[in-house]
């Protein structure tokens, strides 16, 4: 059971071209938005699409293959870990921010 405290498992398709950016120690990370959709039907029985954004991070080996393959609407089911972490803003205001760090990716669709 350990291994599911913290673990999420989406399908979507990317939001954004991945950025991709290389540490001074060599790692590289790929950051992009995946896009989630549930649809269902509203109480007059009409059909609703819900969208959820999510804020993807992918480190090394991962983030080589979303460089190489990967562009703003590549379908792939993502599974990773939530990590929440916050910052003061340039007002002093604490602002939060949750993103999910990637550890597994498969790709979808055509090559």
């Amino acid at each position: 059971m350990n291994a599911l405290k913290n673990k999420v498992q989406l399908i979507g398709n990317l939001g954004t071209t991945p950025e991709i950016i290389t540490l001074d120690d060599g790692k590289r990370i790929a950051k992009f938005s995946l896009a989630t959709n549930e649809t269902y039907k509203d109480s007059s029985g009409q059909k609703v699409t819900d969208t959820q954004w999510h804020n993807i991070i992918a480190w090394n080996n991962i983030a080589s293959i979303v460089e190489q393959f990967l562009q703003k609407g590549s379908d792939v089911i993502i599974e990773g870990r939530l990590r929440s972490r916050s910052f003061d803003d340039k007002d002093g205001n604490k602002r939060y921010f949750t993103e999910i760090v990637c550890n597994e990716l498969l790709m979808l669709g055509r090559k």
